[in-house]
């Protein structure tokens, strides 16, 4: 990579990181520190928990959409200011009710599709995929540094605290955003990086995306629904909420080794550890209905937990970008996200609704059966190839005869054309696929 995409990815990662400390710190103490407030409920809990979800499902297509009118920073600043004022608004916040809905306006700041844009326009299609990945692997990172934070920063500052630095990291993004993110020194092919309204009819009827959109709102309906009531069971564990931070780097580092092992297995067999991975889900949350009065069985079953949901959560969006049609993975991914985030909000909601007014064994109940449903879901996934994608620019004077050359090469398996954008998008098998075969097809200089 060259330095500004080095630049370029760093910097964007970093935006992500800050931004989305702000979204999962609440995570693991809203259940215990919010305890105080006149209005606290379960319900209140689960919805303030997962309803950044709902606001980010709703215009995580639309704000990408908009970036490619009006151009990637104004979006990705307007959607930081957005989620500033959020923070701001919980972190004033002396009932549960603001504190809701700052997370609605938190998560109405969704710059996710702009950002991902945004990297491409500043990197060239040979290193893109490095580029994205960076970005990728911050998230990741985001939400583990955010599960060992979390209890520090309320256990020392309070919970408002939380908002008000989130808030003010927000700004110090729109700084980087402005004076440390390049700006744009070519505009990449939207078609693999943002959603094109005209594609989602067909994406949504795709049967295979449809799987792994449902998976994904299970996987992560599943991870809100638990962090509603995980806080509580270590509070009654005699966990104070300052030593949490230490229950969860044992969880962190035994699933690391657990997704090392699950790794190693999906080389020969990876639907099969899809599988095992939904039903070890599902006999986590069997035996937590079952109880869980002691702290090492409750950490082997969360490891367990974080072991399914981390290669689950690794894997689908690569499944995704591979079973989408050529030139259409940008419009594929910004429906996966928007599952991603509706499932988030459905399980704060359901988790705190069901522990409101049956119990939290019954919560675990509903989610074993969720698992088993899902199974036979992802069962039906056929096989997704890892293949990899080129984007190659035309030229008015490019035949239509080229183009059927192109799609009879070894290797091709599929081309989308685009022609006002003068760009062809291919999917090919790198075993057998030559790249200079096709550019000299299309007369393309090197």
């Amino acid at each position: 990579m060259n330095s500004t995409e080095l630049r370029t990815s760093f910097s964007l990662a970093f935006v992500y990181v800050l931004r989305m400390l702000g979204l999962f710190m609440i995570m693991p103490v809203l259940a215990v520190s919010a305890q105080h407030y006149p209005d606290y409920s379960a319900f209140l809990v689960g919805l303030a928990i997962g309803g950044y979800g709902l606001t980010q499902a709703v215009l995580q297509i639309p704000m990408g959409v908009l970036s490619d009118k009006v151009g990637r920073k104004p979006v990705i600043v307007g959607g930081l200011l957005i989620f500033a004022i959020g923070s701001l608004v919980a972190g004033y916040a002396d009932n549960m009710f603001w504190i809701v809905i700052g997370r609605l306006l938190q998560g109405a700041g969704a710059i996710a599709g702009a950002i991902m844009a945004l990297a491409g326009d500043l990197s060239r299609e040979s290193q893109r995929p490095k580029v994205m990945a960076i970005i990728g692997i911050s998230i990741g990172f985001s939400f583990y540094l955010a599960l060992l934070l979390g209890p520090l920063v309320v256990t020392n500052y309070g919970l408002n605290a939380i908002f008000f630095a989130t808030g003010v990291l927000s700004l110090v993004c729109i700084l980087l955003v402005l004076f440390m993110v390049p700006n744009a020194q070519n505009i990449a092919p939207k078609g693999d990086t943002l959603p094109v309204v005209q594609d989602l009819k067909n994406l949504f009827a795709n049967k295979n995306l449809f799987r792994l959109n449902i998976s994904v709102l299970v996987l992560h309906m599943l991870i809100t629904l638990l962090f509603v009531q995980i806080p509580i069971f270590l509070i009654d564990l005699n966990w104070a909420l300052d030593s949490h931070w230490k229950a969860y780097s044992i969880v962190l580092f035994a699933s690391i080794l657990g997704l090392v092992v699950f790794m190693g297995l999906a080389r020969k067999r990876q639907k099969l550890v899809v599988l095992i991975s939904v039903a070890g889900l599902a006999m986590v949350f069997a035996l937590m209905a079952n109880g869980h009065d002691s702290i090492i069985y409750l950490l082997v079953l969360v490891s367990f937990f974080f072991t399914c949901f981390n290669y689950l959560e690794a894997n689908f969006p690569a499944m995704v970008s591979s079973i989408a049609p050529a030139g259409k993975k940008g419009s594929a991914m910004g429906i996966y996200a928007s599952f991603q985030f509706f499932g988030a909000f459905i399980g704060g909601v359901l988790s705190g609704t069901i522990t409101e007014y049956l119990g939290s064994n019954w919560v675990f109940v509903l989610a074993s059966l969720l698992c088993i449903i899902w199974l036979p879901i992802i069962q039906g996934l056929t096989a997704t190839n890892r293949l990899k994608r080129y984007t190659l620019s035309t030229n008015h004077q490019t035949p239509d005869s080229a183009y059927l050359q192109l799609s009879e090469l070894a290797g091709v398996k599929d081309i989308t054309v685009v022609p006002n954008e003068h760009i062809i998008y291919l999917k090919v098998d790198a075993k057998h696929f030559d790249i200079q075969n096709a550019r000299r097809v299309l007369n393309i200089q090197d």
